[in-house]
C-alpha cells in the first residue's frame, strides 16, 4: 500500500500525530481518538494494525499494554514526494527565519540601549 493511501485517512493521520511526541500505549491512543472523533476501540486497534503492517509504527509489549511509536523510515517516500514542491514554501520561511532574526536582533540592541 502506498504511503499516502495510509495518511489519507484521518484517523490514521491523528494517530501519527499522537505518537509524534512519543511513545504511547494502545489504550490512551484508543482513548484520545474515540474522544476527539467518536469511534470505537476495536476501529481503533484496526488503525493502529494498518499503521504497524504498513511500517509507520512499531509495537512492543510492556507487560499487557502494546506500546506503539512512529516508525520515521516509512515517512521517507512522503519526504522524497514532497521534495518538487518544497520550492514553493522553503524561500518563504527562509524569509521568515530573516525576519526573526532581525527582530531578535533589534530588541537585543533596544535592551543594550
Amino acid at each position: 500500500m502506498h504511503a499516502f493511501d495510509i495518511l489519507g485517512d484521518p484517523v490514521r493521520r491523528r494517530i501519527l500525530e499522537l505518537l509524534a511526541d512519543g511513545e504511547a500505549a494502545a489504550g490512551e491512543v484508543a482513548d484520545v481518538i474515540r474522544a476527539e472523533l467518536g469511534i470505537s476501540q476495536p476501529a481503533v486497534s484496526q488503525h493502529l494494525r494498518v499503521l504497524r503492517e504498513a511500517g509507520f509504527t512499531t509495537v512492543r509489549a510492556e507487560g499487557t499494554r502494546r506500546i506503539y511509536a512512529v516508525e520515521a523510515e516509512a515517512l521517507h517516500e512522503v519526504d522524497e514526494w514532497l521534495t518538487p514542491f518544497r520550492r514553493f514554501w522553503e524561500p518563504k520561511l527562509a524569509a521568515l527565519d530573516t525576519e526573526i532574526a532581525r527582530g531578535k536582533r533589534a530588541r537585543r540592541q533596544q535592551e543594550r540601549s
